[in-house]
């Protein structure tokens, strides 16, 4: 019991309670997109029960001291390389999930953790034998992002592609890397898109752009997704049509409405004020995460917070990004809010592994 007790004492629950209040506004808009208690409203339900899961996976991960981590990541690593070049041999709609017996597993939402956990791990060695600019690390860090990344482009998943860079970017930053390196990289970067576009990118991914630059290029194709939502965001005004009122997510016409556009169906029916409600949440919950990787003393655990800081980040700005037309659709749920499995247990993973990080700073801060 006094363990028990000491373990919720350190415990950072401001961190809890805006992941719980999200979770609390994605099952309400989930159960309305849903059509309420007369239609169908199983993925509610699911959500219900997958965060109940993710939730006691979380306090476990929470109680499990992080560094542990550190000598499990190459084995994790391999098994992540596995899981994500086999499931690109499953059938047949995208090949991004395993399923048995009913149930899907998406192993590239996982790997968002085993990358962060990975990274953390080399990085941190990097910096304790004094080595932060070295080239040949550096290059080491890229192999390390590249491999998993072209599996997830394969897929073809373009979206956690996106997500994998944030982190990278993020995590290279707080471990200390040279400025000169941001800016060439960034150089390199935007000279290459042109090439990337012309010569790299299949012809469904630059439609996705073309459409992105010019929705009403193709009003009744590809650019039919991002109208309805940007409809569907608008016509919520300040206080939302109502739950089970919106126009376009009842009548059918919002897309992947307990997915990929869930706040779109937040916008509509719950107005300005609870979508902008959610914005704040995702604002606190980073800031909040970003000040525990810059106040943790530990380089690993350090960055761990902060490649999951940007895993979030990268998640609110890409969805929220392509419901309101500022970013290309790329299949992105909104964390703790989308309905979806691999996502919630992923999410609350991360969110046990502040939590030990959290625990720990707090025991050494009051140790000194």
């Amino acid at each position: 019991m006094i363990i028990i007790r000491k373990f919720f004492k350190s415990i950072d629950f401001s961190v809890i309670a805006i992941i719980f209040v999200l979770f609390l506004i994605g099952e309400i808009a989930l159960f309305s997109a849903g059509g309420g208690i007369e239609g169908n409203i199983d993925e509610a339900n699911k959500h219900i029960l997958w965060f109940i899961g993710g939730f006691v996976i979380m306090l476990i991960v929470a109680m499990i001291d992080y560094e542990v981590w550190r000598r499990l990541w190459i084995p994790l690593y391999a098994i992540m390389l596995l899981a994500l070049f086999l499931v690109l041999f499953t059938e047949p709609i995208n090949r991004s999930w395993f399923t048995f017996k009913g149930v899907s597993i998406q192993p590239s939402e996982f790997s968002k953790i085993i990358l962060i956990l990975g990274l953390a791990s080399l990085l941190s060695v990097f910096k304790e034998k004094g080595k932060v600019n070295n080239i040949f690390n550096l290059l080491i860090a890229v192999v390390f992002l590249a491999i998993p990344t072209f599996l997830i482009v394969k897929q073809p998943d373009y979206g956690t592609a996106m997500v994998f860079l944030a982190i990278f970017a993020v995590m290279l930053f707080s471990y200390g890397i040279s400025l000169w390196y941001v800016l060439g990289s960034m150089v390199a970067l935007a000279a290459a898109l042109p090439f990337v576009y012309l010569y790299i990118l299949p012809e469904h991914a630059k439609e996705r752009i073309n459409v992105f630059l010019n929705p009403q290029s193709d009003p009744l194709g590809a650019g039919y997704n991002i109208i309805q939502s940007v409809l569907a965001v608008g016509s919520g005004k300040v206080w939302g049509m109502g739950l089970y009122s919106g126009h376009q997510t009842q009548l059918g016409y919002l897309p992947m409405k307990t997915t990929d556009f869930i706040y779109s169906v937040i916008s509509e029916e719950m107005g300005f004020i609870i979508s902008a409600l959610v914005v704040l949440l995702f604002i606190l919950l980073v800031v909040r995460l970003f000040y525990i990787a810059k106040n943790t003393k530990d380089m690993y655990g350090s960055l761990i917070v902060a490649g999951i800081a940007a895993m979030f980040l990268a998640h609110f700005i890409e969805n929220v990004g392509m419901t309101i037309g500022l970013m290309p659709i790329t299949g992105i749920p909104l964390p703790f809010v989308s309905y979806g499995g691999s996502s919630m247990l992923t999410n609350c993973i991360a969110i046990g592994l502040v939590l030990s990080v959290n625990r720990k700073r707090k025991k050494n801060m009051f140790m000194e």
